[in-house]
């Protein structure tokens, strides 16, 4: 089969490595991981890839692996075959919420490559749904627990199986591929937010853990486009809104309803949508949408991996970052105007008060009492 087409317009000049580093990713199948495979073969890094069966084999999900099996044919014919990709390249079928799993493809990935340098938990999936929309029953609440399965402790599970590798060479890099949605959320995402910063507090913990052994932990932030546009989404079946006199806020749901509409396969008609079932899609885009999407996150990969000092956090985008920034202005603004009832039930002699937080109270300390009026 014809490998996808690669467009000027949308392929940047990615960094090239020194040295050929070993990179395992969590999840070969999106379109980023593709192409991102394809950019670390062509620079002479070797790759491993793991697959989750029911996403490979099942008939329906044949758009989700069509690039993959494009790229495995590419390599095993032509220029890409005499250049090695075929041999640099190994895919491990691995279920990442077994944790036995993920035991054995990290141990098959040392044993055929020696190494691991960099896993990139790179396992993406969106359930798209109201709070209370997944409550309504108990398929809708097996979307919550397989949101968390999937985005948080399947990764969870792969990092716990590669640190003994790692700690034993005394190097590594973990990458996490995130998305804003760990600094704001959208109305009908919020389990699939929830999970993002789950997975986001784990590792800004396992960072100052794995230091001592020169482990880097780096999460990267793509954009929410990359996210919904670019993996599996679920849908849960739609409750009649609330309506409160003002007009119900546009959220993601809609927005994704508008762009899988525009595909004739992906098109939710009105009889599927109020029969009150579970919608599993994966958006079809032209390849050169796709790579348009993902291509500023691979080289946001491609330039963390494997540096000897890496950001603990990489926002990709301009605007993703003027969004962020945005936030954390607002956070800042808000902490400043509240920042003395925060303060006000502290207990302070005023010579020993930090100066920012010094306030007209007699020099004595707040007795109980004083609380409530202090606040």
């Amino acid at each position: 089969m014809a490998c996808p087409q690669q467009h000027p317009s949308t392929r940047l000049q990615t960094p090239t490595p020194d040295v050929a580093r070993v990179w395992f990713l969590t999840s070969g199948l999106s379109a980023l991981s593709v192409r991102l495979t394809r950019e670390l073969l062509e620079h002479g890094n070797l790759v491993v890839v793991a697959l989750r069966p029911f996403d490979f084999d099942q008939e329906g999900d044949h758009e989700l692996s069509r690039e993959f099996r494009e790229l495995i044919a590419e390599c095993q014919t032509g220029k890409k075959l005499d250049e090695g990709w075929n041999d640099r390249l190994l895919c491990i079928h691995c279920e990442g919420r077994a944790i036995g799993q993920c035991g054995a493809a990290i141990a098959e990935a040392v044993h055929f490559f020696e190494r691991i340098d960099i896993l990139l938990c790179c396992t993406l999936e969106a359930v798209i749904g109201t709070v209370e929309e997944l409550d309504q029953s108990d398929d809708t609440q097996n979307l919550v627990r397989d949101q968390f399965e999937t985005t948080f402790f399947s990764q969870v599970n792969f990092i716990k199986a590669t640190l003994p590798h790692l700690r034993e060479k005394s190097k590594g890099h973990i990458i996490i591929l995130s998305n804003t949605g760990g600094h704001f959320s959208y109305p009908g995402t919020s389990m699939f937010c929830a999970a993002t910063r789950a997975l986001e507090g784990y590792c800004d913990s396992l960072a100052y853990e794995t230091a001592p052994f020169n482990i880097k932990v780096s999460i990267v932030q793509a954009s929410q486009e990359v996210m919904f546009l670019t993996n599996k989404i679920k849908i849960s079946p739609q409750l009649p809104p609330s309506e409160n006199g003002h007009n119900s806020m546009t959220g993601v749901r809609e927005i994704l309803t508008n762009i899988l509409n525009s595909h004739p396969r992906t098109a939710i008609n009105e009889t599927l949508r109020k029969s009150g079932s579970i919608i599993t899609r994966y958006p079809i885009l032209s390849d050169e949408a796709r790579s348009t999407l993902v291509m500023e996150t691979i080289f946001a990969l491609l330039a963390i991996g494997g540096h000897e000092n890496p950001p603990v956090r990489h926002i990709v985008g301009h605007e993703s970052c003027a969004l962020v920034k945005e936030k954390l202005k607002n956070m800042s603004e808000e902490l400043e105007d509240y920042v003395n009832v925060g303060s006000a039930v502290d207990v302070y002699h005023i010579d020993t008060a930090p100066s920012s937080l010094t306030r007209e109270t007699p020099e004595r300390d707040l007795e109980m009492g004083d609380y409530d009026s202090a606040a």
